[in-house]
């Protein structure tokens, strides 16, 4: 299914749903970040996708993280809750989601990098280089809030 993000456009299509929905910010030891090149929409991310019934949020991480990346991971804390109404996704089905999404830092604890259907490529980013890459005004966000540990919890 395709999607296109609307953020802070004010043609952007009005809402019609809201789920909840869950990322992780994860680095080696090296630093580098894990992402993900979406298949929906094309830029690049931070794995995560929708909580289902009969799980913890933590648990939708891990999964979502194993998923589209091939990586276990343990989740460690809270980056930010985010929940701007201003941002929108619109799939192809009719589905206008506003965003709402709680991002985890977690740590690697084993797993190889392989793609799946919601990922066309998977690897491990230098800080230095996400400048280069097509990543969406809100991945930015989360990714900046993460890499500046000094701050508390986030949320909108």
């Amino acid at each position: 299914m395709t999607r296109v993000d609307y953020y802070n456009d004010p043609n952007a299509p009005k809402a019609n749903s809201i789920a909840v929905a869950v990322s992780a910010f994860i680095q080696d030891d090296e630093g580098r970040i894990l992402m993900i090149r979406r298949t929906d929409n094309d830029l690049y991310s931070i794995p995560g996708g929708q909580l289902e019934l009969g799980e913890t949020l933590a648990e939708a991480a891990v999964r979502e993280v194993r998923e589209e990346t091939g990586i276990e991971c343990e989740v460690k804390e809270v980056i930010g809750l985010y929940s701007n109404p201003k941002h929108v996704i619109a799939y192809d089905d009719g589905e206008v989601r506003q965003e709402f999404s709680i991002c985890f830092r977690a740590a690697p604890t084993s797993g190889t990098l392989r793609t799946s259907n919601e990922s066309k490529e998977v690897t491990w980013i230098p800080k230095d280089s996400l400048e280069k890459l097509p990543i969406h005004p809100s991945t930015k966000l989360r990714l900046s809030h993460a890499l500046n540990r000094n701050s508390d919890v986030f949320f909108s």
